[in-house]
């Protein structure tokens, strides 16, 4: 495949477009509701890939204390930003803090731990998806619920677009140019249930001439989760809630 960096890379234009791309993405409709409705009201959330703090605000805007981990420093950078913006209420009920999921430990625990947006996917299955469920577990107080977004083996098995060079994406830029996204190449391992992915990102100005540009590869992982929760105290609380056609949520229970 196409030499590529690493998605979310400091240098590269997925934590640049985050969020153009995920206001973009109308799979993702409804996926606060979902969290809001797994907590107490006013309880305490940990979100374990936080980004740019999509979710994490949203939750503190409806009344949750919310600490945000994420391991990319350009994704925290603009979280950060964007907290410096909010009601100073709100700004109050969120933490956010650099940290790898798979190996986190705050000496605290929370009603709810939540993991969307495929984040869990982006890390090899196995060890790596064990120690985030032993993470979960370990930040859970005792009743607290888990979420983990997945997306759907039979989407990741599909192949890729059959023109590489048309756009799966075209959204105004906050430049006021462009936004262009395109997927390159894609295959899917089934041994590994790994998907692997090259999307290029092209930013355009106002007269479509390209500013800069950059090929990425997005990684996603998958295997059956709750035998890996399981073995970290965490039971199937209800089944997989349906997102977007293109991923399910995981409800575990910590007793």
């Amino acid at each position: 495949m196409a030499t590529a960096r690493p998605y979310y890379a400091e240098k590269g234009l997925s934590a640049a477009f985050y969020d153009t791309v995920t206001a973009a993405d109308a799979r993702l409709a409804g996926d606060l509701d979902i969290y809001a409705g797994l907590a107490p009201p006013g309880g305490t959330i940990l979100e374990l890939g936080a980004g740019t703090g999509r979710l994490t605000f949203g939750l503190a805007e409806r009344g949750f204390s919310v600490m945000g981990v994420d391991i990319a420093p350009a994704m925290l950078a603009q979280a950060s930003a964007k907290r410096a913006e909010l009601a100073p209420e709100v700004a109050a009920r969120v933490e956010l803090k650099r940290g790898d999921m798979t190996a986190l430990d705050l000496k605290r625990t929370f009603d709810l731990v939540i993991c969307p947006y495929f984040t869990l996917a982006h890390v090899p299955r196995g060890a790596a998806w064990k120690n985030t469920f032993a993470t979960a577990s370990r930040h859970l107080k005792s009743g607290g619920l888990a979420a983990f977004h997945l997306p759907l083996l039979e989407i990741m098995r599909m192949p890729g677009p059959p023109d590489p060079s048309q756009p799966v994406l075209d959204q105004p830029a906050p430049s006021g140019g462009r936004l262009v996204l395109y997927v390159r190449e894609r295959s899917f391992r089934e041994d590994v249930g790994r998907m692997d992915q090259v999307m290029e990102y092209v930013e355009k100005d106002a007269r479509g001439a390209v500013l800069r540009s950059s090929l990425e590869r997005q990684v996603f992982y998958y295997t059956d989760p709750e035998p890996l929760a399981a073995g970290e105290r965490l039971t199937v609380d209800r089944p997989p809630i349906p997102l977007g056609g293109v991923g399910e949520i995981y409800v575990f229970l910590k007793a």
